[in-house]
């Protein structure tokens, strides 16, 4: 299935602090998860609606993201060390 990438301003922001290799690294699983989501959800979590959220452990880093099947997107909702809880 063809989905388009979509990432949140956010993540973007977090990505840009980080070093060249951490940022190529994140940016290449990103690209992976988009071409096949269901081998990088490693658990889920519900959002405020309800909706299903699938998160991946990148190394140390927690990628969430969410399958709009509708449109046919994947939505990189946050990034965050995957120690730490952000919510």
């Amino acid at each position: 299935m063809n989905y388009r990438l979509l990432i949140d301003f956010e993540v973007i922001e977090f990505l840009e602090t980080l070093s060249r290799r951490e940022q190529q690294l994140l940016r290449n699983r990103f690209v992976a998860i988009r071409d096949d989501p269901q081998k990088f959800s490693d658990y889920t979590e519900p959002d405020h609606t309800g909706r299903r959220v699938d998160i991946h452990i990148c190394g140390k880093y927690a990628v969430k993201f969410w399958q709009d099947h509708a449109d046919r997107h994947i939505k990189i909702l946050d990034l965050h060390f995957a120690d730490r809880a952000r919510h």
